[in-house]
């Protein structure tokens, strides 16, 4: 009886021959990935070489005279301040218009009015500085005298009022400047819930507003985290805009009306590098190194509550 051998399947290789194209891609999106992270070392290294002379410098050399850290505090503190105005008024607001835009908006209106929102992006924020300083602040002059005037038992609102160029106007400014980033973003996220999920809610007697709140909403929520971010983003780095409209007086005060304010550390820089020499220079490229760590863990901290809102 004779018996056949089996015949054995060819070898598979593991190496996976790619075309001349797929080699080239492949090292431009490497090396570009690379570049990115050399840019950022980079700029990392310098600001820690510029800003050690003003990091290790006695306290009376600082303007001040209280030292770096006394000095720095006032302008974190007047820019996460005027940063967390702007998110807590621009984004309830940019999502607003996201959601008016993907599903209450009819298409005539929906086009132009995201046209409109993209285009907000597009405008510098020096014309934005100086439309708060001419036209937005003097118009709220009335509505702080009444906040003063009515609500003045509360710090954020005890005045006195002299003029519009205050934080609130400044958080408003900045409102406006990072509304287009959280509806763009958001409005993209929006147009990419699932058809299937927004009928079955309906079809099971939803509303409208009852479809958004638990199909649309919940699908988005990552992209409206990531969104916010960005936009605090760029409220806590904004500099032109709010070195215009804001009164700067120094110290610390949760005073929103009044023209004693904080400073911002970008504004800061961009006011005071002109006339700065020396140790005043290292002074202001340490504070720009506090907003590039402060920044970095806005991000950061943006991405794992993005991490963990898609897992849940």
């Amino acid at each position: 009886m004779s018996t056949t051998t089996p015949t054995r399947p060819p070898a598979a290789t593991n190496a996976v021959r790619q075309r001349p194209g797929d080699r080239i891609f492949k090292g431009v999106a490497t090396a570009s990935g690379l570049a990115i992270l050399v840019i950022l070392a980079g700029v990392a290294a310098f600001l820690l070489y510029q800003a050690y002379p003003a990091l290790v410098a006695p306290a009376a050399d600082i303007a001040g005279g209280e030292g770096f850290w006394k000095y720095t505090a006032e302008l974190v503190f007047g820019t996460a301040l005027s940063a967390a105005l702007a998110l807590v008024i621009g984004a309830p607001l940019g999502v607003g218009i996201a959601l008016f835009i993907t599903h209450y908006a009819p298409r005539k209106l929906a086009a132009p009015l995201g046209y409109v929102i993209d285009l907000l992006a597009a405008i510098p924020s020096i014309v934005y500085g100086l439309w708060g300083v001419f036209v937005f602040a003097p118009a709220l002059v009335p509505i702080y005298a009444w906040l003063a005037d009515n609500l003045g038992w509360l710090p954020l609102f005890a005045g006195p009022v002299s003029s519009g160029r205050t934080m609130l106007t400044a958080g408003l400014v900045l409102a406006v400047m990072i509304l287009p980033v959280i509806t763009a973003l958001s409005r993209e996220v929006f147009r990419q819930t699932p058809t299937l999920q927004q009928e079955a809610a309906l079809a099971l007697g939803a509303t409208r507003w009852e479809m958004v709140k638990y199909a649309v909403i919940p699908y988005g929520k990552s992209g409206v985290v990531a969104a916010s971010m960005l936009g605090l983003g760029r409220a806590l780095g904004e500099t032109m805009a709010v070195a215009a409209v804001l009164s700067v007086a120094g110290g610390v005060t949760f005073n929103l009306i009044s023209t004693q304010n904080p400073g911002t550390i970008a504004a800061n820089i961009a006011l005071q590098f002109p006339e700065s020499t020396g140790l005043g220079v290292n002074l202001l490229v340490a504070t720009g190194l506090v907003l590039f760590v402060i920044t970095f863990l806005v991000n950061f901290a943006a991405r794992a509550i993005v991490a963990r809102t898609s897992k849940g």
